[in-house]
């Protein structure tokens, strides 16, 4: 406030009266904290170097020399308090730093009070029995569990189910995915319903600890009170796992968990979902799944600098694990139009256009496969809706660029050395015309070249694609132990050059080199038939 306050300010109104007494106290906390503060340079404070003194100022007779001189006084708090008209808006600097002060430390106090009564522990109780549950309800908690996708978070790689442990990178720092068998130690086995429900609607586990919101309990305050009670029958009916989660590496002061409460009051939308009557019922299917279960929003809406989504951007794409998720509505780059029927096979398992989910939404498609087809089709339709309708001038551009010869390279020798690597190891399945399954022929229809930046390209060359035993998608081997950050850049300037109309991506040799000391990134998902749910083990 008093920030603006002195910005409106002119050398010609309160330039000296005001600017003196703040020169004082912004001197002296520059002092204090041993550096300048650039409201040093305000005009306001600039101007007591040229101005000459008012009369009146009440100057003492050690400073009629300096007067006559043509020079200002020495700026001290005196100088200020001597005037009529300083004083008075001295006064009322410090009476609005006053009432800030004490509207922080109110807001302070109403935080930690609420944090105390919404983090109170909540009894625990005895691990419930399998035989407490009806069958229907546990299936039906599995069916929901494989849309939420909830093994991705919960289980590590090679690791038991749900037992945690799974290191999520985050901007501030490492979370780790808790165990949420029925374990009664290291668990949620002395979990009751009312404790599941509170974590999943207020981000609060059963001891009263606040949830970091990379638990996307946002979301899951919009399910019903059935779904969430199915859930809580499906992880309670897990085999138990005794494991401890490991400990979270966050930067201060983002370990404090307290924090967290003032986060909720900026993000957290815990309102029942509610169908939008001028829509299909399928569409509002759709539409609580993905808001609500699948939480789609979580890595495809752009997140702000406290961790919150965007909701100004919605849909307008983000970040997975490292990996760009791009954008699911109509300002996609992607030139392959998107519909209903394109993004149910895509989320089965793959798309002739498209292709198929790559990092950590091979393990969404790969948990989809669980799903009742009613469900992935009311998925797709909703999010179908947000691309709109066909962009005739993207179709225009993919015609020419899947008509067009290759470009001429000149004399670029990094592209040529970059179509040398394509003819190696990549033109057998994306050229030949040999229709390999589930390939997509020109590379002009895969989002990834559109992207940004070149890491999901480049992570693909470096790890390849990889299906689950039994299951159905695409296979690619990766070539982070054949080729060098060099090559994978050179391929990435030629696949950039040959299959878009855009700019080149700046050093995509650097982006390779980054991306070759990082963690390959995301297993594949336990190996599942489509609709094998029948049955819940």
């Amino acid at each position: 406030m008093a920030g603006r306050a002195l910005a409106r300010l002119s050398p010609g109104r309160l330039g000296v009266l005001v600017g003196p007494g703040l020169l004082v106290l912004v001197e002296r906390a520059a002092h204090l904290a041993g550096r300048r503060c650039a409201i040093l340079a305000h005009p306001c404070l600039r101007c007591l170097s040229v101005r000459k003194p008012m009369s009146g100022a009440g100057v003492g007779s050690g400073t009629h020399a300096t007067a006559r001189a043509g020079r200002n006084p020495p700026a001290t708090a005196g100088v200020v308090r001597s005037s009529p008209g300083a004083a008075r808006a001295w006064r009322s600097l410090r009476m609005r730093f006053g009432h800030l002060v004490t509207l922080l430390i109110v807001v302070a106090l109403v935080g930690f009070g609420l944090t105390f009564l919404q983090s109170r522990p909540l009894k625990p109780v005895d691990p419930p029995r399998r035989q407490s549950f009806d069958d229907a309800q546990v299936r039906r908690g599995a069916t929901l569990a494989a849309i939420g996708d909830c093994a991705s978070c919960h289980t590590a790689p090679n690791g038991p189910a749900y037992a945690g442990g799974v290191a999520l990178e985050t901007p501030f720092g490492v979370i780790h995915g808790t165990n949420i068998t029925p374990d009664p130690d290291t668990g949620i086995g002395r979990w009751s319903f009312a404790a599941f429900e509170r974590a999943m609607r207020e981000g609060t586990d059963q001891a009263g600890n606040r949830l970091y919101p990379a638990f996307p309990y946002n979301h899951f305050a919009k399910l019903t009170d059935d779904d969430l009670k199915a859930l809580y029958a499906f992880v309670m009916t897990r085999q138990p796992v005794r494991a401890q989660t490991p400990e979270n590496r966050l930067r201060f002061p983002y370990s404090i968990r307290g924090l967290v409460t003032f986060w909720n009051w900026l993000y957290l939308d815990d309102k029942p979902f509610k169908p939008d009557p001028r829509q299909s019922d399928e569409w509002s299917r759709g539409a609580y799944l993905v808001e609500a279960l699948a939480h789609c929003g979580a890595c495809h809406t752009p997140r702000t600098k406290w961790g919150g989504e965007n909701s100004k951007a919605r849909f307008d794409g983000g970040d997975a694990e490292g990996w760009w998720a791009p954008p699911l509505n109509g300002s996609t780059p992607a030139l392959e139009p998107w519909d209903a029927e394109r993004l149910t096979a895509y989320l089965r398992s793959w798309d002739d256009r498209h292709g198929g989910a790559v990092g950590p939404m091979a393990a969404v498609t790969a948990n989809l496969a669980k799903a009742p087809d009613a469900d992935v089709k009311a998925i797709a339709v909703y999010i179908a809706s947000h691309f709109g309708q066909p962009d005739v001038g993207k179709k225009v551009r993919l015609e020419v660029l899947l008509s067009r010869p290759e470009p001429d390279l000149g004399d670029d020798a990094g592209l040529a050395r970059g179509r040398d690597v394509f003819k190696g190891v990549c033109a057998q399945c994306h050229e030949t015309g040999a229709q390999v399954p589930f390939t997509v022929q020109n590379l002009a229809q895969h989002t990834s070249l559109f992207a940004p930046t070149p890491d999901n390209v480049l992570r693909v060359a470096l790890h390849g694609i990889r299906t689950p035993a039994g299951g159905f998608g695409p296979i690619m081997p990766g070539f982070a132990g054949s080729l060098t950050p060099q090559q994978l850049g050179d391929l990435a300037r030629y696949l950039r050059a040959r299959f878009t109309d855009l700019p080149p991506w700046p050093d995509p040799t650097a982006a390779a080199r980054r991306l070759m000391n990082q963690p390959e990134g995301p297993a594949p998902a336990p190996a599942v038939a489509p609709k094998a749910w029948a049955t819940a083990q």
